[in-house]
Order: C-alpha cells, then structure tokens, then sequence
C-alpha cells in the first residue's frame, strides 16, 4: 500500500519481506496470557488524516482510541499543515479520536510571532485540541533570519510555553532523530529505509545540521527550564536506541515522559531482559504510541485497496500487541527478538492508564 505515511510504509513492507523466525517460547519468561481485546488502549501519536469506512469497528476491536496528531512542515507555499482534515475527522468520529495541535519556529524573528501562535494555539484548544505537537524542525530544518537552526530551548518560544502551562496543555516532543540519522546509512538498522527514501533528513549527509548531541543537550535544557511543562518526548525521545540514555533523563526531569511510535525497532536490537526491566521500572512513564495513519482521501480507493489498508493496518497492530505481551520469538522491523512478556498491569498502564492521567481525558 503507498497511501500510508512512513512508519506504516515501512511496518508493513518489513512485515511482509522478512521470514518470520520459527517460534520459539523464551526460557527466562513464563508464557503469559493476555487478553488484549479487553485492555483499552489509546493510540497517542497517530496521523489518520483521512475517515475510512473501517475504522471505527477496527479500532472498536482492539478496544482502542487515537490522537490524531498535527504536523507542521514548511514548503515554498508556507506553512503546510492536516489540522484541518484532523478536526473534521475527530468530530465525525469523537469516540475513537482526539485532537493534537502543532507548533513550527517559522517567522520567529517577527516580534509578534510569540503572540500569533498563542492566540493561533488558543483557538485549537478551544477546538479540542489535547496537545501540541513540536516536531524536528526544531533543530534540524527551520532556520532564523540569521541563518541559525532554531533550537527548542529558543528563548523566544518562552511565551508560549508559559501560555501552555496556564491552559494545563503538554507538549508532544519529537526533537532530534535516531542517532542512525548522523550515521552513515546501515542495512541492518530499523530505520535504514526511512533514511533512503527520506534522504533530506539523513544528517550524516549534512554537515550544517547540528549534531545529535546539540539537539538532545537542547532537548534537555527545555525540559529542564520548564519544570511545570508536562512533556512527551515522541519517539522514545529520539534515544531508543539505548534505554539507559532515556532512563537517565527520566530520572532527572520528573516532568518528561515518552512514547514509542516507530521505534520498536529499536527496542527489539537491545538485551530482552533490560527492555522488560525498563518497561517495568518506568511503567508509570511510558505511553503507546505508533505513528500509524494515512495520507490520501478514502475516494481515491477502491474497495478492493481498502480492504488491503484495513487488512495491513490490523496485522501491524497486531505485531506490536505480540512484543508487548507475548513471550515468543518474533520479527520486528527486521530485528529477530523476543516477546517481552509484559504483565497484564504494566500493559493497562501503558495502553491506558498513562496517556488518560497525562491528557486529563
């Protein structure tokens, strides 16, 4: 299917090129039996952008509800946004949807641009709005007059972040990349297709980019000033591929939290033992995520391609309900690993409980 934007894309595509390994159940974990279907769970970083005829009864099965979250890119026409399509969707779907709004440092030397966005991000509150969005621009992409990259510690963006605090709305943080992004492109890495058919955002290629350690080092010192701002730093915070690095700075900023949309890749790489321990230690902290959405209008389908999308939309989740709860060995996104097993408790927090007490929903 190529309707899907990129984590789908390449879920799927995994999915159906790599050989399952013959299954097999872990020595060091007790088969567990988990009942998903009866877990509720929240999707909290999807960009469904568009209805489709299936979802509802698809999502209904899987005890399940999104956030349909709103990215902010510029191109030569301006700013270029799915707020819009976002809201409409939520209102014709209100029980499976929510809304997140999106920030982007474009026009940030103007001296009313703090203002613009608050009254802008003030009206999609009011819309329904949950959270707002702050994407990689920040750091790797959007500059200022000057020519700087605009980091997310920018003390310009300070109003904003205060307005925030006064409306009790956190932010969802995609900061930074995989640190694959600064490296040159390996096969054998989760994200090495992203980065081929992504190559704009391949750092290794691009020296003027800021390195990975600048923009995290930002990262932390926002989290750090802003110790009233709840944070969701997206992506397991652009560290998943060591749970010892997001570890430290949960330790160290009680008010950041994460989600693991498009990186369970990089999870199923590590030692199975120290995921689950991570799992079990922060389970109040982590919040499931997978980024999964689509990008074309349902009428450009026919139903034939529908069922498809349905069909590789369902099988995807599906996988990642395995790694969460199962104990057998499995693929994901082409890393041989192992179900981690996690408890029924764990999985309530994570799927629900989390993202419920976190968006006051």
């Amino acid at each position: 299917m190529k309707n899907f934007i990129y984590p789908l894309i390449t879920t799927f595509s995994l999915l159906a090129c790599t050989p399952q390994s013959e299954k097999k159940t872990s020595s060091d974990l007790e088969p567990v039996s988990v009942d998903i279907g009866s877990i509720k769970k929240i999707d909290v970083h999807a960009h469904y952008r568009y209805s489709r005829p299936y979802l509802s009864d698809l999502f209904k099965k899987w005890n399940m509800q999104a956030g349909l979250v709103d990215v902010a890119q510029a191109d030569s026409d301006g700013i270029n946004r799915s707020w819009d399509n976002y809201l409409v969707h939520a209102q014709d779907n209100p029980d499976i949807a929510f809304l997140c709004s999106s920030l982007i440092g474009v026009g940030i030397d103007a001296p009313d641009y703090a203002q613009q966005e608050i009254e802008r991000l003030g009206r999609e509150i009011d819309s329904g709005a949950k959270m707002v969005k702050v994407w990689k621009n920040f750091g790797m992409v959007t500059k200022d007059d000057s020519g700087k990259f605009i980091q997310i510690d920018d003390p310009r963006l300070q109003p904003i972040w205060d307005f925030l605090v006064s409306k009790g709305i956190p932010v969802m943080a995609h900061i930074g990349e995989p640190v694959q992004a600064w490296r040159p492109l390996d096969p054998g890495n989760p994200h090495y297709g992203y980065y081929q058919n992504n190559p704009q955002y391949h750092a290794y290629n691009f020296p003027e980019i800021p390195t990975y350690e600048t923009i995290i080092t930002a990262r932390d010192n926002w989290i750090e000033s802003n110790p009233d701002l709840k944070i969701l730093c997206a992506h397991n915070g652009s560290m998943s591929h060591d749970t010892d690095m997001i570890a430290e700075r949960l330790d160290k900023f009680p008010n950041m939290y994460v989600e693991l949309a498009a990186r369970f890749g990089d999870l199923a790489r590590q030692d199975n033992g120290k995921v689950r321990a991570y799992f079990k230690k922060y389970q109040d902290r982590i919040m499931f995520g997978s980024d999964y959405g689509n990008s074309r209008p349902e009428d450009e389908f026919t139903a034939a391609e529908l069922e498809e999308e349905r069909a590789d939309l369902d099988e995807s989740y599906d996988v990642l309900w395995k790694y969460l709860s199962g104990a057998d060995s499995m693929v994901v996104r082409r890393q041989k690993t192992l179900g981690l097993g996690l408890s029924t408790e764990i999985l309530q927090k994570v799927y629900y409980q989390n993202i419920v007490d976190f968006l006051k929903l």
